[in-house]
């Protein structure tokens, strides 16, 4: 088993000797620099460079070899080479800004719940410098531990550490900035005026996150249809015209539509989707499921059995009612689907848990911050909570206060223990809420408006997130309707188009049928691949187990439908 340590290892070791076939010595790059810093990879910026032109020298020369070889030296055969050598190149210059990029975005999802909980420190106590440690002890993410050295590097300078971290996020988030300036500003306001200061603080951070995610919204429309017309409606259009190619004197080899259709629009719409996706300004992840869940099965052959059955089936299928080289696009795609979705089935009702437990954790916050305020304690505050949310953060509750009442647990503990009440729930959300319940247990009556506050923030944040993911709806649809339906669907009748005008009069030999069709059926399926990651990534961000799980469903339903309309289109033409 390999650990980050063995995989730092192997980056270095791999572009230490991928560097060493550079034909030239690149110039220093100041932000891919910065991408990898906030990597963490410990890599040159210009070594790097020199690898990837070294990759990309290689690259060519395996291309051209065997092209030579096999095909002679044709055009077609050098612009490829040269794309492929390209592509590598450009890939080590922007991939690591991409990825930088994504995960800092990510991590910006987490800022409005890392200002809430400062704010709600602050309440509390005034003190700054305890409720930027608070912020970022009660945090797991990129945020909390970047504000968390920052923390620990301002320690005993009489600084809080916030000023400093707002700095460094105020590029990609102007927003915090201001917020957390008011943050550190309530520490030497009083009454009213602290309250005021704290209130906008909040407000700052969702509307900052409300108008950023609103201009990406109406930004990304041009881009996205862009994407659909020249990526995904033109090429399937033009699937039905090769045949009729040779009428004016263009003969279009296989080699040709092979490079084309899953050589280069594949990679253009990888670099196209990139590009958008790192334009994200904020993104709000779904619950990351681990795979060391106690829900999530450690065996991989059910998936892998699955799978197998899946594509033999599927191959028969297709072979039998629509053709032998259809098989071959079915039977991979419906196979690795259905091994996708098994293996990320069991993810679901636990991010479905996290998600209903997050929605109503607002209402059960709000009630415990009432009956603090009314002189109880957060303990049968909470069995109240309990009986009064009916819903699984309900349940959460009540196995906290079971745990409270049966173990003699503490608050903390009865939540966030070995066995808590959130051991089996993977949410950042709960678990700072559990750590701010544990606060006001130990503050008592005072916390309880704290608490009410903390109740209508995230209702708050719950509504900005809507809205996020109702703007961006219109076009992730789109995507995803495109590679599960649209795109099958009319790629596998231009293909039984184009079949039907060759058989009627070849007009051009260049290109057979069965390789047309195999050639514009891998292209479908990588389309099914790659819009559904795009749709994912731009409504949820780009978690593993969510990921996997869509891929899956796209690949069965882009198989069942493309060998469909290869099998419908038949008949009526």
């Amino acid at each position: 088993m390999t650990g980050p340590g063995d995989d730092a290892g192997t980056l270095v070791a791999a572009v230490r000797t991928f560097a060493r076939f550079a034909p030239w010595e690149p110039a220093a790059d100041d932000e891919l620099a910065t991408a990898l810093r906030f990597l963490g990879w410990n890599v040159e910026s210009e070594r790097l460079l020199c690898a990837g032109d070294g990759a990309a020298t290689l690259g060519c020369l395996a291309l051209l070899g065997p092209g030579l070889v096999l095909v002679g030296p044709t055009p077609v055969l050098l612009v490829v080479a040269l794309a492929v050598g390209l592509t590598v190149s450009l890939a080590a210059r922007y991939l690591p800004r991409l990825l930088a990029t994504a995960r800092r975005t990510r991590a910006l999802g987490q800022a409005p719940g890392l200002v809430s909980r400062a704010v709600l420190r602050m309440r509390l106590s005034p003190a700054p410098e305890t409720a930027a440690a608070f912020a970022a002890e009660t945090g797991s993410g990129r945020l909390a531990r970047s504000l968390g050295a920052h923390v620990d590097r301002a320690a005993g300078s009489g600084r809080t550490g916030l000023s400093a971290f707002a700095d460094e996020w105020a590029a990609w988030f102007s927003a915090l900035r201001r917020a957390l300036a008011l943050v550190e500003s309530a520490g030497e306001a009083s009454g009213r005026d602290r309250e005021r200061a704290l209130d906008t603080a909040l407000e700052v951070t969702l509307d900052g996150t409300r108008e950023t995610m609103a201009d990406f919204a109406a930004a990304v429309q041009g881009p996205a249809t862009a994407l659909y017309a020249f990526g995904v409606l033109l090429p399937l259009s033009l699937v039905a015209l090769l045949p009729t190619a040779g009428t004016v004197g263009v003969e279009v080899s296989l080699f040709a539509v092979v490079a084309a259709y899953d050589v280069a629009l594949p990679l253009a719409l990888v670099a196209a989707s990139a590009w958008l996706l790192a334009r994200r300004p904020v993104a709000f992840p779904p619950p990351e499921v681990p795979r060391s869940h106690p829900e999530v099965p450690d065996r991989r052959w059910p998936a892998l059995t699955a799978g197998c059955a899946t594509a033999a089936v599927a191959w028969s299928i297709a072979a039998r009612f629509a053709a032998p080289w259809a098989a071959a696009v079915a039977a991979p795609a419906a196979g690795t689907g259905v091994a996708l979705v098994v293996a990320y089935r069991p993810a679901e009702p636990i991010r479905d848990r996290v998600e209903s437990v997050e929605t109503a954790l607002a209402d059960g916050l709000s009630i415990v911050g009432r009956e603090v305020r009314r002189g109880r304690s957060v303990e049968a505050a909470l069995s109240d909570a309990a009986e009064l949310v009916d819903s699984p953060t309900g349940a959460v509750f009540a196995d906290a206060a079971r745990q409270q009442r049966q173990l003699t647990a503490g608050v903390r503990e009865s939540f966030l223990g070995d066995h808590g009440a959130l051991s089996t729930v993977p949410s950042e959300r709960a678990r700072s809420a559990a750590e701010l319940l544990a606060v006001a247990a130990s503050e008592g009556e005072p916390a309880g408006p704290a608490l009410v506050e903390m109740a209508d923030h995230l209702d708050d944040l719950q509504r900005v997130e809507t809205t996020v993911r109702r703007d961006l709806r219109q076009v992730t649809s789109t995507l995803a309707h495109t590679a599960t339906v649209f795109g099958p669907l009319v790629g596998g009748a231009t293909v039984t188009l184009a079949d039907r005008m060759s058989a009627d009069g070849p007009l051009t030999s260049a290109v057979p049928a069965s390789a047309l069709g195999l050639a514009v059926g891998v292209y479908v399926v990588a389309l099914a691949v790659i819009l559904t990651v795009l749709a994912t990534g731009l409504e949820r961000g780009l978690e593993r187990s969510l990921v996997g799980y869509r891929v899956g469903r796209a690949l069965v339903s882009t198989a069942v439908v493309f060998v469909f309309a290869l099998t419908a289109t038949r008949l009526f033409v």
